[in-house]
């Protein structure tokens, strides 16, 4: 069974609801959630909705044949029941006005998964029928085969705006939810606020739930998903495999450190790789390992703990000057900076690392190694993504980069990934299924020395 809760566009309360809903079907089923697109946040939301590790399906990182394999992984890791996948942006927004790479209707085919469309009907009644109806005939091969109704008025709109859908549209409304602030959710910068950060979410979620529950035909839903059918075949692999030699890799995983994809992690432990959690905020030293691995996250929200932890800082900064691989993304590439907005960090790169007020990248990347290194062998490509407001200030210096960027910003608008002795630290967020020699190339990078 499974099902693409997908919107007419960003900000109609997809979040909200796809938790919500995973959080009232965990009672009885368990559920296997997805986020479409490159997307670290709303993940954790499912996580605590159902209990299972949500994961990522993306057409501009993975082909359908890794889509479907990253599905069925997902369902068999959890041993679920059904798959879940929460939209992205509007249903068929992708990278190009008129391709479907990069959209939740490219994941909806790849899956043959039939769609809930989530509209706002705020002010809406016959007009409603008119966006149905619009969405549907765009693409007559995806299977729009429910509408949840979100913003209502009252029951009076509700009803009204419910015929109109179903009459005009052919297409069940299974659901109407209710303006109210208890089904609204705290937003940052990059978007919503972690789940970590936040108090009593677990308390939001289940309201969430009971809203869901209350306002939405879940037997109707599930009558949707029990019809899915068969996932069309062809299938993958996502990521290389072949080191034989057992590793410790030590992956930054805090408050602060947590965006991180879990076929990454996945892929480095069929890499022989065991992964040894650590905070940079709350542990005095790395753990005994061979290589780093830290991801993004919010090191800005937290700059003055880090800089406090100055035993951590320099254990990070004796282990690059020991040769010893790091591999940073974005938050971690701040986090080795010199500073972040003053505050001391690792200084494994002499720059200073600031926030703007405005983006400074947000894109999908093509990126190709022009220097071997940790990850990637000179002239071979990935694709990743970059979503940030701080900038590296390298002005008036020469560092050596590991990346040229071919789509998208990076640190000067041409390069990316700062490197130094066996480390290096990018802004591009990196998947596995479009940089498939990730876990093979670090974990065999991070054979200790001495051993």
């Amino acid at each position: 069974m499974r099902a693409v809760i997908a919107g007419t566009g960003s900000a109609v309360g997809k979040t909200t609801i796809s938790t919500g809903i995973m959080s009232a079907l965990s009672s009885e089923y368990n559920v296997q959630p997805f986020k479409a697109g490159p997307d670290y946040i709303d993940p954790t939301y499912h996580g605590l909705a159902t209990g299972n590790v949500s994961r990522n399906l993306d057409s501009f990182f993975m082909s359908d044949g890794q889509i479907r394999e990253a599905f069925e992984r997902g369902i068999n890791s959890s041993k679920s029941d059904m798959g879940i996948i929460e939209g992205v942006r509007g249903l068929y927004e992708g990278i190009s006005p008129l391709g479907e790479v990069g959209s939740t209707a490219s994941v909806a085919k790849a899956l043959n998964a039939p769609v809930i469309l989530i509209l706002n009907s705020r002010s809406l009644v016959k007009s409603a029928a008119a966006v149905v109806i619009g969405f549907k005939t765009l693409d007559p091969s995806i299977r729009i085969d429910g509408v949840i109704l979100n913003y209502v008025k009252n029951k009076k709109h509700y009803l009204k705006t419910k015929e109109a859908v179903e009459k005009l549209s052919d297409t069940p409304v299974i659901g109407g939810i209710p303006r109210k602030e208890a089904i609204t959710v705290e937003q940052r910068h990059l978007g919503l606020v972690p789940a970590v950060e936040r108090q009593n979410i677990l308390q939001s979620i289940e309201k969430w739930g009971e809203e869901m529950t209350n306002n939405i035909d879940l037997d109707a839903l599930i009558a949707i998903m029990k019809n899915s059918g068969d996932l069309p075949r062809g299938r993958e692999p996502i990521w290389e495999e072949g080191n034989k030699k057992p590793v410790k890799i030590g992956v930054a995983m805090d408050e602060v450190f947590t965006f991180y994809y879990k076929e990454n992690i996945e892929s480095l432990e069929a890499n022989k790789a065991k992964i040894i959690p650590f905070s940079p905020i709350h542990d005095e030293t790395i753990p005994d390992v061979d290589g780093l691995y830290i991801g993004g996250g919010y090191p800005e929200i937290f700059a003055k703990e880090l800089s406090r932890n100055s035993s951590m800082r320099k254990s990070i900064l004796k282990f690059h000057n020991d040769a010893h691989p790091i591999y940073a993304e974005c938050g971690g590439l701040m986090y080795l900076s010199n500073s972040i907005n003053g505050h001391s960090m690792c200084n494994v790169f002499k720059y200073p690392s600031k926030m703007t007020k405005n983006v400074q990248a947000l894109s999908y990347v093509i990126s190709e190694a022009q220097n071997d290194n940790i990850i990637l062998n000179k002239g071979e490509q990935f694709k990743g993504h970059e979503f940030h407001y701080s900038k590296i200030e390298v002005d008036g210096n020469n560092p050596k980069y590991a990346f040229k960027i071919l789509r998208g910003r990076g640190i000067d608008g041409s390069n990316d990934g700062l490197m130094e002795n066996n480390t290096v630290a990018s802004y591009v967020h990196t998947h596995v299924a479009a940089c498939p020699q990730f876990g093979l190339n670090f974990a065999r990078n991070s054979h200790n020395k001495d051993s």
